[in-house]
Protein backbone atom coordinates (compact mmCIF):
# COMPACT_ATOMS: atom_id res chain seq x y z
CA UNK A 1 0.00 0.00 0.00
CA UNK A 2 2.84 2.30 0.88
CA UNK A 3 4.65 1.53 -2.36
CA UNK A 4 1.52 2.38 -4.34
CA UNK A 5 1.28 5.75 -2.72
CA UNK A 6 4.93 6.39 -3.37
CA UNK A 7 4.47 5.62 -7.04
CA UNK A 8 1.72 8.21 -7.53
CA UNK A 9 2.76 11.03 -9.81
CA UNK A 10 2.15 14.52 -8.53
CA UNK A 11 1.19 16.92 -11.32
CA UNK A 12 1.57 20.65 -10.71
CA UNK A 13 -0.28 22.86 -13.14
CA UNK A 14 0.94 26.42 -13.53
CA UNK A 15 -1.48 28.71 -15.26
CA UNK A 16 0.00 31.70 -17.01
CA UNK A 17 -1.56 34.99 -15.87
CA UNK A 18 -3.96 36.30 -18.47
CA UNK A 19 -3.05 39.82 -19.39
CA UNK A 20 -5.89 42.25 -18.78
CA UNK A 21 -7.21 44.00 -21.79
CA UNK A 22 -5.52 47.34 -22.16
CA UNK A 23 -7.56 50.44 -21.26
CA UNK A 24 -8.25 53.24 -23.72
CA UNK A 25 -7.11 55.74 -21.06
CA UNK A 26 -9.08 58.22 -18.87
CA UNK A 27 -8.24 61.44 -20.73
CA UNK A 28 -11.74 61.68 -22.17
CA UNK A 29 -13.20 61.72 -18.66
CA UNK A 30 -11.04 64.70 -17.73
CA UNK A 31 -12.00 66.52 -20.91
CA UNK A 32 -15.70 65.85 -20.31
CA UNK A 33 -15.46 67.10 -16.73
CA UNK A 34 -13.77 70.29 -17.93
CA UNK A 35 -16.51 70.77 -20.51
CA UNK A 36 -19.28 70.35 -17.93
CA UNK A 37 -17.54 72.76 -15.54
CA UNK A 38 -17.14 75.35 -18.29
CA UNK A 39 -20.83 75.07 -19.20
CA UNK A 40 -21.87 75.49 -15.57
CA UNK A 41 -19.66 78.58 -15.28
CA UNK A 42 -21.13 79.98 -18.50
CA UNK A 43 -24.74 79.54 -17.37
CA UNK A 44 -23.87 80.99 -13.94
CA UNK A 45 -22.35 84.03 -15.65
CA UNK A 46 -25.45 84.50 -17.80
CA UNK A 47 -27.65 84.26 -14.72
CA UNK A 48 -25.55 86.86 -12.88
CA UNK A 49 -25.76 89.26 -15.84
CA UNK A 50 -29.55 89.05 -15.78
CA UNK A 51 -30.03 89.04 -12.01
CA UNK A 52 -27.75 91.95 -10.99
CA UNK A 53 -27.78 95.71 -11.49
CA UNK A 54 -25.10 97.67 -13.33
CA UNK A 55 -23.62 98.88 -10.03
CA UNK A 56 -23.50 95.30 -8.66
CA UNK A 57 -21.81 94.06 -11.83
CA UNK A 58 -19.24 96.84 -11.54
CA UNK A 59 -18.58 95.84 -7.94
CA UNK A 60 -18.10 92.20 -8.94
CA UNK A 61 -15.69 93.19 -11.71
CA UNK A 62 -13.68 95.36 -9.34
CA UNK A 63 -13.55 92.58 -6.75
CA UNK A 64 -11.82 90.25 -9.22
CA UNK A 65 -9.68 93.01 -10.72
CA UNK A 66 -8.60 95.25 -7.80
CA UNK A 67 -6.68 97.98 -9.58
CA UNK A 68 -4.77 100.49 -7.52
CA UNK A 69 -5.70 104.17 -7.28
CA UNK A 70 -3.98 106.96 -5.38
CA UNK A 71 -5.83 108.16 -2.30
CA UNK A 72 -5.87 111.88 -1.46
CA UNK A 73 -4.32 111.20 1.96
CA UNK A 74 -1.88 108.79 3.54
CA UNK A 75 -4.72 106.35 4.09
CA UNK A 76 -8.21 105.89 2.71
CA UNK A 77 -10.58 107.93 4.85
CA UNK A 78 -13.89 106.69 6.15
CA UNK A 79 -17.16 108.63 6.22
CA UNK A 80 -16.47 110.10 9.65
CA UNK A 81 -12.89 111.06 8.82
CA UNK A 82 -11.29 108.04 10.51
CA UNK A 83 -9.14 105.45 8.83
CA UNK A 84 -10.89 102.86 6.71
CA UNK A 85 -11.12 99.25 7.90
CA UNK A 86 -9.27 98.28 4.72
CA UNK A 87 -5.86 99.97 4.93
CA UNK A 88 -3.94 100.38 1.64
CA UNK A 89 -0.89 98.33 0.75
CA UNK A 90 1.27 101.42 1.20
CA UNK A 91 0.79 105.02 2.30
CA UNK A 92 -0.12 106.34 -1.15
CA UNK A 93 -2.51 103.77 -2.57
CA UNK A 94 -5.83 102.13 -1.83
CA UNK A 95 -7.81 99.40 -3.51
CA UNK A 96 -10.54 100.61 -5.83
CA UNK A 97 -13.35 98.57 -4.15
CA UNK A 98 -12.64 100.32 -0.82
CA UNK A 99 -12.71 103.74 -2.48
CA UNK A 100 -15.94 102.96 -4.28
CA UNK A 101 -17.48 101.65 -1.07
CA UNK A 102 -16.57 104.93 0.62
CA UNK A 103 -18.23 106.90 -2.17
CA UNK A 104 -21.36 104.75 -1.96
CA UNK A 105 -21.52 105.27 1.82
CA UNK A 106 -21.32 109.04 1.36
CA UNK A 107 -23.94 108.90 -1.40
CA UNK A 108 -26.29 107.01 0.92
CA UNK A 109 -25.58 109.42 3.78
CA UNK A 110 -26.53 112.38 1.58
CA UNK A 111 -29.77 110.71 0.54
CA UNK A 112 -30.58 109.90 4.17
CA UNK A 113 -29.89 113.47 5.23
CA UNK A 114 -32.09 114.83 2.43
CA UNK A 115 -34.88 112.40 3.26
CA UNK A 116 -34.93 113.52 6.89
CA UNK A 117 -37.20 112.28 9.64
CA UNK A 118 -40.39 113.43 11.32
CA UNK A 119 -42.28 116.55 10.26
CA UNK A 120 -39.47 117.81 8.05
CA UNK A 121 -39.25 114.62 5.98
CA UNK A 122 -41.73 115.61 3.25
CA UNK A 123 -40.04 118.95 2.71
CA UNK A 124 -36.65 117.27 2.37
CA UNK A 125 -38.02 114.63 0.02
CA UNK A 126 -38.98 117.52 -2.25
CA UNK A 127 -35.39 118.79 -2.02
CA UNK A 128 -34.16 115.36 -3.06
CA UNK A 129 -35.73 115.91 -6.48
CA UNK A 130 -33.02 118.51 -7.18
CA UNK A 131 -30.21 116.03 -6.48
CA UNK A 132 -28.64 113.44 -8.77
CA UNK A 133 -25.59 111.50 -7.58
CA UNK A 134 -23.25 109.25 -9.49
CA UNK A 135 -19.80 107.72 -8.96
CA UNK A 136 -17.26 108.44 -11.70
CA UNK A 137 -13.53 107.97 -12.16
CA UNK A 138 -13.07 111.44 -10.67
CA UNK A 139 -15.13 110.75 -7.57
CA UNK A 140 -18.68 111.19 -6.27
CA UNK A 141 -20.56 113.76 -8.36
CA UNK A 142 -23.42 115.49 -6.48
CA UNK A 143 -25.47 117.33 -9.08
CA UNK A 144 -27.81 120.10 -7.92
CA UNK A 145 -30.19 120.95 -10.75
CA UNK A 146 -33.27 122.94 -11.63
CA UNK A 147 -36.59 121.17 -11.99
CA UNK A 148 -39.70 122.47 -13.71
CA UNK A 149 -41.03 125.60 -11.95
CA UNK A 150 -38.50 125.13 -9.11
CA UNK A 151 -35.17 126.75 -10.01
CA UNK A 152 -32.25 126.92 -7.62
CA UNK A 153 -31.44 130.54 -8.55
CA UNK A 154 -33.72 133.53 -8.96
CA UNK A 155 -34.29 134.22 -12.65
CA UNK A 156 -31.12 134.44 -14.73
CA UNK A 157 -29.03 135.51 -11.76
CA UNK A 158 -26.66 133.94 -9.25
CA UNK A 159 -28.95 134.73 -6.30
CA UNK A 160 -29.74 131.38 -4.59
CA UNK A 161 -33.30 130.40 -3.73
CA UNK A 162 -34.24 129.13 -0.24
CA UNK A 163 -34.23 125.57 -1.63
CA UNK A 164 -30.59 125.90 -2.69
CA UNK A 165 -29.61 127.41 0.65
CA UNK A 166 -31.15 124.46 2.47
CA UNK A 167 -29.56 121.96 0.10
CA UNK A 168 -26.07 123.40 0.53
CA UNK A 169 -26.47 123.52 4.31
CA UNK A 170 -27.25 119.79 4.33
CA UNK A 171 -24.38 119.07 1.95
CA UNK A 172 -21.93 121.07 4.06
CA UNK A 173 -22.86 118.99 7.11
CA UNK A 174 -22.50 115.63 5.35
CA UNK A 175 -19.35 116.53 3.40
CA UNK A 176 -17.84 117.94 6.60
CA UNK A 177 -17.64 114.36 7.87
CA UNK A 178 -15.23 113.45 5.07
CA UNK A 179 -11.63 114.44 4.33
CA UNK A 180 -11.63 114.29 0.52
CA UNK A 181 -10.86 117.36 -1.58
CA UNK A 182 -13.72 118.99 -3.48
CA UNK A 183 -14.38 120.56 -6.87
CA UNK A 184 -17.32 122.69 -7.98
CA UNK A 185 -18.52 123.05 -11.59
CA UNK A 186 -21.15 125.46 -12.91
CA UNK A 187 -23.38 124.69 -15.92
CA UNK A 188 -26.16 126.82 -17.44
CA UNK A 189 -28.62 126.52 -20.27
CA UNK A 190 -27.92 128.03 -23.65
CA UNK A 191 -29.17 131.49 -24.68
CA UNK A 192 -30.18 132.78 -28.14
CA UNK A 193 -27.19 133.60 -30.31
CA UNK A 194 -28.55 137.03 -31.26
CA UNK A 195 -27.73 138.40 -27.80
CA UNK A 196 -25.04 141.05 -27.88
CA UNK A 197 -23.39 139.60 -24.80
CA UNK A 198 -23.93 135.93 -24.10
CA UNK A 199 -24.17 135.49 -20.29
CA UNK A 200 -23.37 131.76 -20.11
CA UNK A 201 -19.74 132.12 -19.01
CA UNK A 202 -20.09 134.76 -16.27
CA UNK A 203 -23.38 133.26 -15.08
CA UNK A 204 -22.02 129.70 -14.73
CA UNK A 205 -18.96 131.09 -12.94
CA UNK A 206 -21.00 133.26 -10.56
CA UNK A 207 -23.37 130.42 -9.70
CA UNK A 208 -20.48 128.01 -9.01
CA UNK A 209 -18.91 130.55 -6.65
CA UNK A 210 -22.28 131.19 -5.02
CA UNK A 211 -22.48 127.49 -4.11
CA UNK A 212 -18.89 127.62 -2.86
CA UNK A 213 -19.78 130.49 -0.53
CA UNK A 214 -22.90 128.71 0.71
CA UNK A 215 -20.91 125.58 1.54
CA UNK A 216 -18.36 127.66 3.43
CA UNK A 217 -21.19 129.39 5.30
CA UNK A 218 -22.30 125.88 6.28
CA UNK A 219 -18.88 125.47 7.98
CA UNK A 220 -17.24 123.41 5.25
CA UNK A 221 -13.46 123.91 5.26
CA UNK A 222 -12.78 126.21 2.30
CA UNK A 223 -9.25 124.82 2.03
CA UNK A 224 -10.69 121.52 0.77
CA UNK A 225 -12.11 123.17 -2.36
CA UNK A 226 -9.47 122.56 -5.02
CA UNK A 227 -11.11 124.24 -7.99
CA UNK A 228 -14.20 126.12 -9.15
CA UNK A 229 -14.90 125.73 -12.87
CA UNK A 230 -17.36 127.41 -15.23
CA UNK A 231 -18.49 125.34 -18.22
CA UNK A 232 -21.08 127.75 -19.60
CA UNK A 233 -23.46 125.85 -21.87
CA UNK A 234 -20.80 123.54 -23.31
CA UNK A 235 -21.95 120.39 -21.50
CA UNK A 236 -25.76 120.37 -21.70
CA UNK A 237 -27.67 117.72 -19.82
CA UNK A 238 -29.97 116.97 -22.76
CA UNK A 239 -30.16 117.63 -26.48
CA UNK A 240 -32.07 120.91 -26.14
CA UNK A 241 -29.31 123.29 -25.11
CA UNK A 242 -31.80 125.97 -23.95
CA UNK A 243 -33.74 123.63 -21.67
CA UNK A 244 -33.70 125.11 -18.12
CA UNK A 245 -32.90 121.63 -16.77
CA UNK A 246 -29.38 122.19 -18.10
CA UNK A 247 -28.93 124.67 -15.23
CA UNK A 248 -27.01 122.76 -12.58
CA UNK A 249 -24.10 122.85 -10.20
CA UNK A 250 -21.85 119.83 -9.66
CA UNK A 251 -20.15 119.35 -6.29
CA UNK A 252 -17.53 116.64 -6.77
CA UNK A 253 -16.04 114.72 -3.87
CA UNK A 254 -12.66 113.84 -5.37
CA UNK A 255 -11.06 110.44 -4.88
Amino acid sequence: MASKQNSMTVIIRRCAAVAEESHHGGAWKVAYADFVTAMMAFFLLMWLLNATTEKQRQGLAEYFDPTIVHAPAAAAMGLDGGESDDPPADQSAAYTPSADRQMQEIEQAIQNALTGTGAESMQRVNLLRHVVTRVTDEGLVIELGDIIDEPLFHGESAEPTPALRELTAILATVLGRTKNQLAIAGHVRGFPEMLVENPVWPLSDQRAHAVRRLLVEGRLDEGRIQRVTAYGDKKPRNSNAMDPQNNRIEVILLR
